[in-house]
């Protein structure tokens, strides 16, 4: 790949440099997360997390581990960045974004730190495009204090049927209701749209449910706004978990296998919109 050919005296004042074969697996994964402009870069050894938000409603988490770039090279602890994720997916497919098997635009991207732009150099039949995005100084994302001690409900679905679910309800609903629970209806999504109610049930040893680990019964509606975004998460992914814990609040887990083969993982969190009181 010509990109690697690159002086190693330009990778020495880099703090990030990430390169992968196919920008394509990049792309795809944060388009997932894209409903608002700016997004929040953290980079760790372990790789990368990209964040978008929505007032204090909504989060999107997209998790790049390290092993899905052919090389990945940071030289601190944490680096953080904010960038505009419409301009920086412009960037990725300014070679069109090739589908013709075996042709792919190859990607190096490279962060010289706090202050600096993004510096990506894309690659595609021999052609270089170099491109810089500005960077600003990353906002402290939203702590929604998810954690697995609190979580009352779980259930693993294929995403197929996530799918199946969302086409059958009536999406004018200005709200989604989820109802779980150890006993019938188990796991159920409703709606209260134009034409009238619609409720989607799962059996709990439906073959579309991985897992099913439900301790009480929690119903709550969310915004049908807020989660429609997480759509373009579920359109790619093949599994996805759906966890509430004791506040109501919501999160959908989307696994995601990129081009290659490999994982990702996508998270959206989602706060109540209001409690639903149980008969």
């Amino acid at each position: 790949m010509p990109l690697s050919t690159q002086s190693q005296a330009d990778d020495e004042q880099y703090v990030l440099v990430a390169s992968m074969d196919n920008a394509r697996n990049l792309s795809n994964i944060l388009k997932a997360i894209t409903f608002k402009d700016h997004a929040i870069f953290s980079a760790t050894p372990n790789g990368l997390k990209v964040t978008v938000e929505d007032s204090k409603c909504l989060q999107a988490n997209a998790f790049i581990q390290a092993e899905i770039f052919q090389e990945f090279t940071i030289k601190e602890d944490l680096v953080g960045f904010q960038v505009n994720l419409t301009v920086l997916l412009d960037c990725l497919s300014i070679f069109g974004g090739s589908t013709v098997p075996g042709v792919s635009t190859a990607l190096r991207m490279c962060y010289k730190g706090y202050g600096y732009p993004l510096t990506l150099f894309l690659e595609e039949g021999g052609v270089v495009t170099v491109c810089k995005i500005n960077t600003q100084e990353p906002e402290e994302p939203i702590d929604f204090e998810f954690c697995s001690n609190n979580v009352t409900n779980k259930v693993i679905l294929l995403s197929e049927s996530l799918k199946e679910a969302f086409s059958e309800l009536d999406m004018t609903s200005e709200v989604l209701q989820i109802t779980m629970s150890p006993s019938q209806p188990y796991f159920r999504l409703s709606t209260f749209g134009n034409s009238g109610n619609a409720h989607y049930d799962y059996p709990k040893d439906s073959e579309m449910m991985e897992l099913f680990k439900c301790t009480k019964t929690q119903t709550n509606r969310y915004k049908m706004s807020l989660l429609k975004p997480s759509t373009k998460a579920l359109a790619l992914s093949c599994k996805v978990s759906v966890r509430t814990d004791i506040r109501g609040f919501l999160s959908l887990q989307y696994l995601v296998r990129n081009d290659d083969g490999q994982i990702c993982f996508v998270e959206y969190y989602c706060c109540p919109d209001e409690e639903v009181e149980e008969e």
